[in-house]
Formats: structure tokens, C-alpha cells, sequence
């Protein structure tokens, strides 16, 4: 089952948090200070924070400039990944990724899935890797960034995380580019 293991050392992780909106200001984004507020909290580093616009080239070169900077380990983006034709955060980050991560929209959708009911069909939240560092998607909503990090990211980004973390595979992130 999992647990923390307490007898492991918590490894602070540097994270950079992306909002995606055409409307809002670092005064008005509930949901990238609710994300701040819960990676400080669990005594994470705050690497970066950007607000930019639905503008897909925006979003990845913003991605990239984070995803080639060695102080950030981990990006999570919140807005943008909805149905709508100015949802294109999912897009820029397929862009990007390595490789993708799969299950975490399906956990995330089975998360919401207890708090909204079949309305979870409605997020494109996306996970993935590329240049050993963790990508992840969220919707614009601070409930979904709050049950993301509640109930996947607190636990994923935490070493103690037992039985396996996103923190102890760090180092193999970009095995396949050294030579055999």
C-alpha cells in the first residue's frame, strides 16, 4: 500500500508554474497561487511563475526556456486544457514531451471523477517528460489544481513516497542519452 517512508530524507524539487489565460493577472490567478501556496507548503522550491496567453507557440517556448533550465525540475501549467478552440495548452505540451505520461490523465480524470461526477470528461489534464523534467497539465480551476496536487503530485513529487516516486527515477530521466 502506499506510505511515506519516514525514514527517508525529504528532497525539496524545483518547480515552475505556468498559468495559461487570455483574462487574467498574477492578482486574479487563484489557481497558480493555489498550486504555489500547496508546493511551498509541502516544502518545495518555487523555481519560476509565468502568466501567458492561449497562444500555443507562447506556451511551448515558455515550456522549452523552463525544460532547458537546470533550477527547474518539475513544470505543472494550469488553463487551457479544456474543449474550447483557445484550449491549447495539451497541444504545447504534446509538443515538447519526451515521452508522455499516460496515466496521469486517467488518474486525474478518476480523481475528479469523485468530485464532479462525469463533468471529468470535460479535462485534458496531461503528465510527461522531456529533458529529464516533469511536465504536467492541469485545468484553470483551483479545485483541479487542488485535487491534482492533493491526491497525485504531493505524493509523486515526494521521495518518501513509497512504494516508487517521480523523485527517485530523476536521475534516469535522460539514461538513454548516455553512451553505451
Amino acid at each position: 500500500m502506499a506510505r511515506i517512508d519516514d525514514s527517508k530524507e525529504f528532497i525539496p524539487v524545483r518547480i515552475a508554474i505556468l498559468t495559461v489565460s487570455d483574462t487574467r493577472g498574477l492578482d486574479q490567478d487563484k489557481s497558480g497561487q493555489t498550486l504555489v501556496d500547496r508546493l511551498q507548503g509541502a516544502g518545495h522550491i518555487l523555481a519560476d511563475r509565468q502568466i501567458i496567453r492561449d497562444e500555443r507557440d507562447q506556451i511551448a517556448e515558455q515550456l522549452r526556456t523552463w525544460i532547458a533550465d537546470p533550477e527547474v525540475d518539475v513544470i505543472i501549467s494550469t488553463g487551457g486544457t479544456g474543449l474550447t478552440g483557445r484550449d491549447v495548452t495539451v497541444e504545447a505540451h504534446r509538443d515538447v514531451y519526451e515521452k508522455e505520461i499516460d496515466a496521469f490523465g486517467t488518474v486525474f480524470t478518476m480523481v475528479s471523477m469523485q468530485k464532479i461526477g462525469t463533468s471529468a470528461v470535460q479535462s485534458r489534464a496531461t503528465g510527461g517528460v522531456a529533458g529529464g523534467t516533469y511536465l504536467f497539465a492541469l485545468p484553470g480551476s483551483s479545485g483541479a489544481c487542488k485535487d491534482a496536487w492533493d491526491e497525485i503530485l504531493q505524493y509523486q513529487l515526494d521521495y518518501r513516497h513509497m512504494p516508487c516516486n517521480f523523485v527517485e527515477i530523476f536521475p534516469r530521466l535522460e539514461e538513454h542519452k548516455r553512451r553505451k
